[in-house]
């Protein structure tokens, strides 16, 4: 038994999307449209599989964000470990096919009660991350 109280909170966007899920699935798992939405990254849809996100370093990070597939049903969810700055999380993908489109989850859980800066700061990133989805939906023939 723990004596642990230490409590952890998530990050939770949904948003519905004017699109297929095969189309949504191939934006959160083609290496190259998750980079033109998220980060740079060498992501490969395997369970297991080691990968990083890259953004531009800035002050205080190197811009490197590690991260792990953690479990694969396609066009259904996508898990990965999401790794940086002693922050470790994990973001969690989940479709559902509505009428018109689909419906996204996306949940990063793991933000300890001490890292409110990454929180605010995954709240922020995550809105600006899924409008520029919308957009690459939008603007792709993914």
């Amino acid at each position: 038994m723990s004596n642990s109280t230490e409590t952890y909170r998530s990050v939770v966007i949904e948003r519905s999307f004017a699109h297929p899920p095969e189309k949504l699935w191939r934006a959160l798992t083609e290496s190259a449209l998750l980079a033109q939405w998220l980060m740079k990254n060498d992501f490969s849809p395997e369970v297991g599989k080691s990968f990083q996100f890259r953004a531009e370093p800035v002050a205080n990070w190197n811009g490197v964000i590690d991260c792990e597939v953690l479990a694969i049903e396609p066009q259904r969810k996508l898990s990965y470990t999401w790794g940086s700055m002693g922050l470790g999380s994990v973001v969690l993908f989940t479709l559902t096919p509505e009428e018109g489109g689909t419906h996204l989850r996306m949940e990063q859980s793991g933000f300890r009660e001490d890292q409110e800066a990454a929180f605010r700061g995954a709240q922020y990133g995550w809105q600006k991350f899924m409008g520029q989805l919308e957009q690459v939906l939008a603007g792709s023939a993914a």
